[in-house]
């Protein structure tokens, strides 16, 4: 056994039969808010349905408010060349009640869950910092960043100076008035550059209030729209939120190994969309769970928490000939800028940092273009009209070709498949 094994064994038999007291105390601590007078929770501190961002629960639009409640904590993941790498991240532990949000879950997701709003809904968004399984050397607090919300005020805000952390085993309930639909992103601000590369990020979309009223453009009648744009021409039929992102595996293996962190000398070699490298982008089912590093670092089974799959997000995108696809792309890299194409496919971008893409005057200035390119923190919405393009299969990648392999490896690297059926 290497001494890193025998250190995180002791670490975890520690964390174990000496925190009991704090697992209590957690539990206690975990309190989840939701909506005026806590209306949105149940008797067992759990979001009620009619409450849940879930676009899978039908009960945000009858609801004034959406809630959501986060894990944050620690895990792992599998790179499309079967690498294991350690991680942070965010859990959606909405479903459970209070006494049900565990310590030392190693259920970190990446990319984090994607957060779907409503305009004109007030957003109550409890993070509970659930601990680091695999260091629990690290007494690290977290937060959640809105990243491009418009009317902030910095309690609400996740950045550390003019706010606070969440500290471990505590739990913080964030309020935003969705004023302003629009593709944003989100993620840890404390010790940002750190806990950003190790996978504290997620995708964040806002609806405008024009969903659902029938507009017709360019000859096609919409009822989804990314804006609020009176004529319909942000209409679509389709849409995928595409996270560009990126990892320095030695960056995370030294995390792991409880050695210095080399800020300086960071350099990305796995390029992924929304936390996968192709070809698992293009899984359409959740990733199967990483066990053999976590196996020998608890000496055989997973002694603490049990992992689900912490990559369920895919970036595939399919479509009927015909139809309108709205890409909602975002890059929270922290180390490059990204320019992605669509192989042959026409690219007309509508927005940009949660703007329609709109003078002072009114006038549109929706542009054509065969690539973007995105840096940290920039998001921008982009539409692929299907009606001229033959059915078949088309890539969306990196145009970065450096970043379509992982180093000098196969399998990996920052691309996705779009499938355009005939019918």
């Amino acid at each position: 056994m290497t001494t890193t094994q025998t250190f995180h064994r002791s670490l975890i038999a520690l964390a174990a039969t000496s925190s009991l007291g704090l697992l209590t105390q957690a539990h206690a601590e975990v309190f989840v808010q939701c909506g005026p007078n806590n209306a949105g929770v149940d008797a067992n501190g759990m979001i009620k349905a009619a409450y849940d961002v879930d676009p899978a629960v039908a009960g945000p639009k009858n609801a004034s408010s959406q809630c959501m409640h986060l894990a944050a904590g620690d895990g792992f993941i599998t790179m499309a060349d079967k690498r294991e790498l350690y991680t942070f991240g965010f859990t959606d532990v909405t479903k459970k009640a209070v006494n049900q949000v565990p310590l030392d879950s190693l259920d970190a997701n990446f990319s984090a869950p994607t957060i779907e709003l409503q305009q004109g809904k007030d957003f109550y968004l409890t993070l509970t910092n659930v601990s680091m399984a695999m260091r629990p050397d690290l007494f690290d607090p977290h937060t959640v960043h809105f990243h491009g919300f418009p009317q902030q005020p910095p309690v609400f805000d996740g950045m550390p100076e003019g706010s606070f952390g969440v500290n471990m085993g505590s739990s913080f309930t964030y309020y935003y008035k969705l004023n302003d639909p629009g593709t944003y992103l989100y993620h840890c601000h404390q010790e940002a550059t750190e806990h950003m590369q190790m996978g504290m990020l997620g995708n964040l979309y806002v609806k405008p209030l024009q969903d659902g009223t029938p507009k017709t453009y360019g000859g096609r009648t919409y009822t989804k729209f990314v804006y609020n744009d009176g004529d319909g021409s942000t209409g679509y039929d389709v849409s995928k939120p595409l996270q560009l992102v990126s990892m320095d595996s030695e960056f995370h293996d030294l995390h792991i190994g409880v050695q210095p962190l080399p800020f300086k000398n960071m350099r990305d070699d796995y390029a992924m969309i929304n936390g996968r490298g192709y070809p698992d982008t293009v899984n359409p089912s959740p990733l199967d769970p990483p066990t053999q590093k976590v196996d020998v670092l608890t000496g055989g089974g997973v002694a603490i928490g049990d992992i689900t799959s912490s990559q369920p997000i895919n970036a595939l995108i399919t479509a009927v000939k015909g139809e309108r696809v709205l890409l909602r792309m975002s890059n929270l890299s922290v180390t490059n800028y990204y320019t992605i194409t669509a192989q042959g496919l026409p690219m007309k971008v509508v927005g940009s940092g949660a703007r329609q893409l709109k003078g002072p005057d009114g006038k549109i200035l929706y542009y054509d273009t065969s690539s973007v390119t995105l840096g940290g923190g920039e998001s921008t919405e982009v539409m692929i009209d299907t009606s001229q393009v033959e059915p078949g299969t088309y890539f969306l990648y990196t145009t970065n070709l450096n970043f379509l392999s992982n180093g000098t490896e196969d399998n990996g690297g920052m691309m996705t498949e779009i499938v355009v059926s005939s019918i």
